[in-house]
């Protein structure tokens, strides 16, 4: 690079730039200043500078010609550098004599200076010459020591540590910190009833199209020849688990399979051979299917990295959307690809096959200023155009099993989003400003002669405190029985599930919450924390008890009270109030008070930042017990709830066999202790069939190939968890005897080990 001397003003931007190159090449950028900073050679490159002095100084007349110009020259190459040793530049760029004589040492060996111009001349030339002779010397000593220099140089740096420079960030991440810059809080709202101005985005992403694998199911033994819509539909089946939620259930299986074949006869047709089920076998797809995830587990990073590529290419395009001058990311731009519904519990219509969505299906929402994104189906387009900045989505379609509308939107985190919430915890503060009246209207009428008013009174209870979801009708045809306060039944209620007598106020709730998520919790209504402070927990069990009197299971509890009801009177007492607002009150009023009393505590302020976290998840726990949050529990979660149940008995174990071990030390008997045996073989074998395993990997290049380095790679795994096993399991060992203290600290170890992992399961 050619550094000049910029007249012009530069930018915070330019300086940083600047700034971060000086700092490596501080020596040179610092000897690139002229002497003269008036000099017309501001502007001309260093290349070009370095050139015209070295002519000039070719010149002895220009030395001597002008007291002015020479002492000029002088102060020039006064402030020049060596940049030999500044740089490591070759001799080509720059000149590596050294520089000429100065005039000032000229005029001492001149003397008083009586000579006349000629013969001063010629002493001045001699002197010039037997210096430059002098110097030429010492600059070839240099370059035969300049290797000795560069060695020593190298050897430095090898034992100077390198620093390590800052994380490079993906693409993604880049972008996801610009779009933290936006501070939609601050930024003004759009026009009233208006979610946006401007919305411009790239559309919705559509699956591949089916690319059929040729695999024939078989029917009564015999293969049957399919279509490719024929044979995708029966993929669908063959990809379930037979061991399954969904298959593997007796209760949800029978309602699994009718409507598949019901739907699966529609796609093959009247007169086609497929009729009964039970002659269906799907193990030959089932089987290919199985064989492709094993190819899939065997790819390789640069596969692995390819297939990042083509994700991120698709998120990139269709991922963010601009939305009033910003950026924001998009939540679901893949449009669900067709498969067998599932639905979540024993919805009654897991099965039923989900239709491909064809583009003229969807609608698409931009503003009218923005261009129509394409649509990546060849030969297709969308269904309709529209352009309403009074909602938030995107696009939308119509899903065929439950025939509702779907919608691609935002993510969780847009602004969209959070301005929903903030307006959701908006509602609930205010509601903390108006419990007080609340409570008080509802516990004056539980007591009320109306029976409409007592159930209005008792529901809102239910609601308040122990957090239920409203609840509303819903057809069991067509979604899964799930219910909510207004839509119990008297079969969700066992009065006295524990059989203690009359006294007992306990009643069992038992029913499938939103998303077929089990409540089952038995209520003490007579217990301190439903009747202090006039908690009233009694008189709600009496008024449950005349709800369900003289009723049948299947009858509704709250047989005179609707959602609608409900949420109409809730609104009365203060605006904008419904049932779901006390869920978020409620939530939000745990999670402080636990917080706060935890701060409150002695050894709070001595936290470290991950303790912090820890009690903040535990009192997030607590919020989630009391809204009755859970997950589904997957294969993988058992498996370590099983496997840590294991390691705490084997602990156990080897508590009881270190007693023994005391116990025979004590005695005399020293040598009869067991000691630990060297799993060096079990180790070797399992580290060559990881290596195996690995070369197979990288050299497969068939399917065959590929499942077998993947079924080697699996029984690697096998070995490698047989070494831990071992290791684990004499843990509590020694290679050599221990004496007696050694093992009294290791009983204490492991009874510490025990309390610990105790907890843990």
């Amino acid at each position: 690079f050619f550094f000049t001397k910029s007249k012009s003003p530069r930018s915070a931007f330019d300086f940083d730039i600047v700034g971060r190159q000086r700092h490596k090449t501080t020596s040179t950028i610092s000897n690139l200043t002229m002497a003269d900073d008036s000099s017309s050679e501001d502007d001309i490159p260093l290349g070009q500078l370095r050139k015209a002095s070295a002519k000039k100084s070719a010149k002895p007349d220009a030395v001597v010609s002008s007291s002015t110009s020479a002492s000029s020259s002088a102060r020039a190459r006064k402030k020049r550098p060596n940049y030999k040793e500044a740089d490591n530049d070759s001799e080509e760029e720059f000149d590596s004599s050294p520089p000429p004589a100065k005039k000032r040492k000229v005029k001492k060996e001149n003397g008083n200076g009586n000579s006349s111009n000629g013969s001063s001349s010629t002493k001045v030339v001699k002197a010039k010459k037997e210096k430059k002779e002098k110097n030429g010397k010492k600059a070839a000593a240099a370059k035969k020591k300049t290797p000795v220099k560069k060695t020593s140089t190298a050897a430095a740096k090898k034992k100077t540590p390198v620093k390590k420079g800052l994380k490079q960030m993906e693409r993604a991440e880049r972008i996801s910190h610009a779009m933290q810059a936006y501070l939609w809080w601050n930024a003004e709202d759009p026009p009233k009833g208006c979610q946006w101005v401007k919305m411009e985005h790239a559309g919705v992403s559509f699956p591949e199209r089916y690319e059929p694998h040729g695999v024939k199911m078989l029917y009564d033994g015999e293969e049957v020849k399919m279509s490719s819509t024929e044979e995708e539909a029966a993929t669908f089946f063959a990809a379930m688990d037979p061991e399954g939620m969904h298959l593997g259930n007796p209760k949800t299986a029978p309602i699994f399979i009718k409507n598949f074949m019901a739907d699966f006869r529609a796609i093959l047709g009247k007169k086609h051979l497929i009729k009964d089920f039970d002659k269906c076998d799907f193990g030959p797809i089932r089987r290919h299917l199985n064989e492709d995830k094993l190819v899939k587990k065997a790819i390789t990073d640069a596969e692995r990295k390819v297939n990042k590529d083509v994700k991120n290419t698709a998120m990139f395009k269709y991922g963010y959307s601009l939305v009033d001058g910003h950026l924001e990311k998009v939540g679901n731009y893949n449009m669900e690809p067709p498969s067998a519904f599932r639905g979540r519990g024993e919805h009654p219509k897991m099965g039923k096959l989900k239709q491909r969505v064809a583009p003229e299906q969807v609608m698409i929402n931009v503003s009218e200023c923005a261009p129509v994104p394409i649509c990546n189906v060849p030969g297709h387009s969308w269904g309709e155009l529209r352009h309403d900045p009074t909602v938030q989505w995107l696009c939308q379609w119509t899903e065929n099993i439950n025939n509702q509308n779907k919608y691609m939107q935002l993510a969780a985190q847009s602004s969209f989003k959070g301005k929903s919430d903030r307006s959701k915890y908006n509602k609930a503060a205010k509601l903390c400003g108006n419990i007080d009246k609340i409570r008080a209207d509802y516990k004056k009428n539980l007591k009320a002669k109306s029976h409409e008013a007592r159930q209005l009174a008792t529901a809102m209870w239910v609601i308040d405190r122990l957090a239920l979801r409203v609840g509303g009708e819903k057809d069991t045809d067509e979604e899964a029985d799930t219910v909510g306060c207004c839509s119990l039944r008297v079969e969700h209620l066992k009065f006295d599930p524990n059989n203690e007598g009359e006294d007992s106020k306990e009643i069992e709730l038992e029913f499938l919450g939103k998303d077929s998520m089990l409540f089952k919790q038995t209520i003490d209504f007579g217990s301190t924390l439903y009747t202090e402070n006039n908690g009233m927990g009694e008189r709600v069990y009496e008024n449950f008890k005349s709800f369900c009197k003289k009723k049948k299971e299947s009858d509704d509890v709250f047989s005179d009270l609707t959602p609608t009801i409900l949420n109409a009177h809730l609104k009365s007492i203060m605006d904008g109030l419904t049932a779901k607002v006390f869920r978020t009150y409620n939530a939000s009023k745990t999670l402080q008070d636990v917080i706060l009393k935890t701060e409150k505590t002695a050894g709070w302020k001595g936290l470290t930042a991950a303790e912090k976290v820890v009690e903040y998840n535990n009192a997030n726990r607590e919020v989630a017990i009391l809204c009755n949050h859970q997950r589904s529990v997957s294969k993988a979660a058992e498996a370590t709830l099983g496997n840590l149940g294991t390691k705490l008995q084997t602990l156990k174990d080897q508590k009881k066999i270190l007693k023994k071990i005391l116990k025979k030390i004590t005695e005399g008997k020293a040598d009869k202790v067991p000691l630990k045996k060297d799993p060096i073989k079990l180790v070797e074998k399992a580290n060559k069939a990881m290596e195996k395993a690995k070369n197979m990997k990288e050299k497969a290049i068939t399917k065959e190939e590929k499942i077998a380095a993947t079924e080697a790679g699996e029984k690697a795994k096998v070995l490698k968890k047989e070494v831990a096993d071992v290791k684990f399991s004499e843990m509590h060992l020694w290679t050599s005897t221990p004496n007696k203290d050694q093992v009294i600290k290791r009983i204490e170890m492991w009874s510490e080990k025990n309390q610990e992992d105790g907890d843990e399961h």
